[in-house]
């Protein structure tokens, strides 16, 4: 038995007013495929030309290794330099990924490339941010410090895209006091008899291609798989529903900061003892 996962429905293209209707109001996902063609992106954002013109900059590397007491917020567990990062990605499978690198700051030209869609929600202009990933690489369940609303473009290849709402919460192993879920869940192919709770999930998929966007709503968990080596860009907007906008003030303003807190006290014991929590909190809610 597999998830329980239904198909993200798509588009070919979209207007703005049928956007906030059927996607934004009711918060449902959506990939919406020939949105981007007349950015100069969709013809160029390839990591040749990456590599081309960022080739030089040293970029921080994050793998799938699970969470330990001494390693900071989002610290990289190495650094490389563009060019060979990305020879590495076309060689073979690597575990290795980039994730919220600012193309904005680093390679300013990158700027010329696309330009801001106009959804009907204002985008926060100054947080575009590339992923990379090699074939098999993935990310941690996991869901956004500030619950934005994300608009991903995705380059290059193919990606599997997993989503969750927040109701769902009850049924995905959720680590207290951060945001991911268990880590050794391979929401890919879960072992069900393991993490039996899955089966009450409900959730949604797809794979995305070069020059398709993923619509995520508010504050949805996301896992995503590389099935080729590729690359993405989010674009978000700010939270909008009340209850989203005060979880994201929360998490920022206390959540992070105590728990990095409680690291520095408690060590790996702390570290231990949320993962314990996590399954017994999600059995209670089975029971």
């Amino acid at each position: 038995m597999a998830l329980d996962l239904q198909d993200i429905p798509r588009v070919k293209t979209i207007t703005k007013e049928d956007f906030i209707n059927h996607y934004f109001k009711p918060q449902k996902p959506v990939v919406i495929e020939r949105f981007i063609e007349d950015w100069p992106a969709y013809e160029k954002w390839r990591l040749n030309y990456i590599k081309d013109i960022a080739g030089d900059k040293v970029v921080p590397l994050y793998d799938d290794r699970p969470v330990h007491h001494e390693d900071g917020f989002n610290e990289p567990h190495a650094t490389m330099k563009m060019a060979d990062y990305i020879d590495l990605l076309k060689r073979e499978p690597t575990k290795f990924r980039i994730f919220l690198w600012n193309a904005l700051k680093e390679v300013p030209q990158l700027q010329k490339d696309y330009s801001y869609p106009d959804f009907g929600l204002k985008l926060m202009k100054g947080l575009p941010m590339l992923f990379f990933g090699g074939e098999n690489s993935h990310t941690f369940m996991h869901y956004d410090i500030d619950l934005a609303n994300i608009f991903h473009f995705h380059f290059e290849g193919k990606k599997l895209c997993i989503l969750f709402d927040q109701k769902q919460n009850d049924y995905l192993y959720k680590i207290p006091h951060s945001l991911i879920t268990r880590e050794d869940i391979d929401f890919s192919n879960p072992d069900l008899d393991k993490w039996p709770a899955l089966r009450k999930a409900k959730g949604y998929k797809t794979e995305l291609n070069h020059g398709e966007v993923l619509y995520m709503p508010e504050g949805y968990w996301h896992y995503m798989k590389y099935l080729t080596p590729g690359f993405s860009m989010s674009l978000r907007a700010i939270a909008r529903n009340p209850k989203n906008l005060g979880k994201a003030i929360y998490n920022i303003v206390i959540m992070r900061h105590f728990d990095t807190l409680m690291r520095k006290l408690k060590g790996q014991k702390w570290i231990d003892w949320k993962n314990e929590k996590a399954i017994s909190r999600t059995q209670k809610s089975l029971d």
